[in-house]
């Protein structure tokens, strides 16, 4: 039984920042990678961050230098501190996560366990 729960999102303007939370349980196996994706009405869900259990990260082209993925193993949670935020980033975010393994990817096909996801407004 894996569940994924995000919070942290929100409504903010241009330039500003938010830090969103993935708490994670039900994991029987300590190495599993995590990511961050996030989705826009009529638009396809694509990656933002992943990280895997010893903290190897990569981005998407378009956060690299605002975002930043990290994670506290003995909290089980993932976190995703976003600066400077622009419009486009405004979708819902999710997080998502692999157990049993370390490679990282920012394919949604990869991960099988999802949350529920958070909202990210940004106005102009």
């Amino acid at each position: 039984q894996v569940q994924l729960v995000e919070s942290g999102g929100g409504s903010v303007q241009s330039g500003g920042s938010l830090r969103l939370s993935c708490v994670a349980s039900g994991y029987t196996d300590s190495r599993h990678s995590m990511a961050w994706f996030r989705q826009a009405p009529g638009k396809e869900r694509e990656g933002v961050a992943t990280i895997n259990s010893v903290g190897t990260t990569t981005y998407a082209a378009s956060v690299k230098g605002r975002f930043t993925i990290s994670r506290d193993n003995a909290k089980s949670t993932l976190y995703l501190q976003m600066n400077s935020l622009k419009p486009e980033d405004t979708a819902m975010y999710y997080c998502a996560a692999r157990s049993g393994i370390s490679w990282l990817s920012l394919s949604p096909l990869y991960y099988t366990d999802w949350g529920q996801g958070t909202q990210v407004t940004v106005s102009s």
